[in-house]
């Protein structure tokens, strides 16, 4: 899946992004977490982990 296409389900679903892009690991979880306490932390991280993991 394209990564501007995760990014874009970043802005309001960070942890389906997430999951599409690493599964059910480690960042998917501290994502939800963050996701919980707030959107905008989660939306960060999200589109962090898509840009790590595009490469």
């Amino acid at each position: 899946m394209s990564a501007l296409i995760r990014i874009l389900i970043a802005i309001p679903l960070s942890p389906l992004a997430v999951f599409l892009t690493v599964g059910f690991g480690g960042a998917f979880w501290i994502n939800l977490i963050l996701y919980l306490f707030g959107v905008f932390p989660g939306t960060i991280h999200g589109i962090w982990v898509i840009a790590k993991h595009d490469n």
